[in-house]
């Protein structure tokens, strides 16, 4: 449970930050799937391609950057009372992170709404769109670097309470999602207060384009493990305990989650291969830290597998694989992480031809890479942020959460609806189907056989619309329901009780590891790029190109 001095008005912010993540990710899986309906052939052409990119900017900042930053910091205020069980220090602060953010979102938004900052959620420069559109993406950075600066202090509270002891696992893998945060935000945050203000704010009329580039690839793709974990944590702290077993190993955990602070950051520049500024030799480099990543990724297949086969046998599972029969799939949590789980799978798969500088020049900026993001971010992450709500929701509100068919239903729809979207995505990207693309004339002989596939998507985005829509219900009806009381809230024990590394209990060796590489990785061509002369090339804001 949660502290009972300040439970309620912890609860309070943790709701605050969930509903409106989950309103934000609702609103923009509308957008989403507008954007696959005016590009099938199902029906004519809007005939205007900015209300397409509109769109699409809209859709991008909502799901990249409000959604996921918001359940990642309302777990962590979570985390903190329910793992270190004391008060949450620095509340008020808290609450102004959090409006902080929303008021960003709705600056952000305002201008992009009305076609006054159509440039992505990459920015696209030297596309140049209102400032009030990165004046909120700022904001909403610097909420969140609150929750960071908060994460720190409350555990610095409780070392002080509890000197020499393990922190615990929920806490230790939540720093290292605030810590990966706190650094990777800083190349969009550098990007856009010295290179993209300026123009925006007319103190300046041309931009390095190629250095912008390099700087976002900073944050572009370690975001994605920001993102991840929330869901890393529901694995190894939620999972086992939900569907009755143990956790395989405390100090594997530990290993994965420093393991991705220290390689998901060098690694940005392989969405670059196929930028001129960088050179081969950086882009090598990338490549090889890419694949490095894969080895917390395996960890943690191996560890939750070997948990959740536990949870099998205790419940009287046996042989090599007739344990699976007695998992609990009546269990959302269960269904979630096997869906998860395959997702990943094939989402993982995918990035292997993303990381490999030959192969990517085939599927480079195709709709390969939107099947392959949306595997990763819509499907094994997104899926998990469900199963974490629903854990959650009756400790949240004090009432039940009632609505098992529903949640399985819900489940199984975003599952299907993610195959349904993303498969055929990857199949025309190997065809060679361009990605940010908002019309495509099905009556040409060479794009008419694709058209169907489009068609396929847009039936696999209305399931996701169906299943996004009854995960809200399934949240508001627990509103509504009886009032219960509750056990108090507990997270996942392991199988032995292990001594903990000193190593694998704090975060200085990890810390000096990721910001080492990331200066070797990015310290190169950053510093070249600087030092070439007439880099820079003329701005374009938004409403003057032709």
């Amino acid at each position: 449970m949660f502290n009972n001095a300040s439970g309620n008005d912890s609860r309070r912010l943790v709701l605050a930050h969930f509903w409106v993540a989950f309103i934000a990710f609702f609103a923009a899986l509308l957008l989403g799937e507008w954007q696959m309906y005016i590009r099938s052939p199902l029906r004519d052409w809007i005939g205007n391609p900015e209300l397409y990119y509109r769109s699409v900017t809209a859709h991008g900042s909502a799901m990249g950057y409000v959604f996921p930053t918001l359940v990642a910091m309302g777990f962590g205020y979570a985390i903190v009372e329910l793992s270190l069980k004391q008060k949450l220090v620095g509340r008020r602060w808290a609450w102004g992170g959090f409006w902080l953010v929303v008021i960003g979102t709705v600056t952000a938004m305002i201008p992009v709404s009305m076609g006054l900052a159509s440039v992505l959620y990459t920015f696209y420069p030297p596309l140049i769109g209102n400032p009030f559109y990165y004046i909120g993406v700022v904001l909403v950075v610097v909420g969140s670097w609150i929750w960071v600066a908060l994460m720190s202090v409350n555990l610095y509270v409780w070392r002080k309470a509890n000197p020499g002891a393990t922190v615990p696992l929920p806490m230790f893998a939540n720093l290292a999602g605030a810590y990966l945060w706190a650094w990777t935000s800083l190349g969009a945050a550098i990007e856009i207060l010295f290179q993209i203000l300026p123009v925006a704010l007319g103190f300046k009329h041309t931009i390095d384009a190629g250095l912008a580039r390099v700087f976002f690839s900073w944050t572009l793709h370690a975001i994605v493990y920001f993102w991840l974990m929330p869901a890393y944590i529901a694995f190894y702290t939620i999972v086992p305990r939900a569907i009755g077993g143990r956790l395989y190993s405390d100090r594997m955990a530990r290993l994965s989650f420093v393991l991705f602070l220290v390689f998901s950051m060098p690694i940005g520049i392989h969405h670059l291969f196929q930028d001129p500024q960088v050179g081969s030799g950086v882009k090598f480099l990338h490549a090889v830290f890419t694949g490095m990543v894969s080895i917390p990724t395996l960890l943690t297949i191996f560890t939750i597998t070997a948990s959740v086969e536990i949870a099998a046998r205790l419940r009287g599972g046996t042989g090599a694989v007739g344990w699976v029969k007695r998992l609990p799939w009546h269990n959302p949590m269960m269904l979630a992480v096997a869906f998860s789980f395959i997702m990943l799978g094939f989402g993982g798969a995918g990035g292997l031809i993303n990381m490999s500088y030959q192969l990517d020049f085939a599927i480079h900026n195709t709709q390969w890479i939107t099947g392959h993001f949306h595997l990763i971010f819509g499907g094994a992450i997104v899926i998990m942020y469900f199963a974490l709500a629903y854990d959650l929701w009756p400790h949240l509100t004090g009432r039940a959460l009632k609505a098992g068919r529903m949640m399985h239903w819900q489940l199984w729809l975003w599952f299907v609806g993610m195959i349904v979207l993303t498969f055929p995505w990857h199949v025309v990207g190997i065809l060679g189907m361009p990605r940010r693309m908002a019309y495509f004339d099905y009556s040409n002989p060479e794009l008419a056989p694709q058209a169907i596939t489009v068609i396929i998507t847009f039936i696999g985005g209305l399931l996701l619309v169906a299943s996004g829509l009854l995960f809200l219900l399934v949240l508001a009806r627990g509103h509504r329901s009886a009032t219960v009381t509750l056990p108090e809230y507990t997270f996942s024990e392991t199988v032995h009780v292990e001594r903990v590394p000193s190593a694998l209990n704090g975060y200085g060796l990890w810390l000096a590891l990721m910001i080492g590489l990331s200066v070797v990785n990015y310290g190169y061509p950053i510093s070249q790029l600087i030092g070439l002369p007439q880099t820079s090339v003329p701005a374009v804001p938004i409403g003057s190109q032709p």
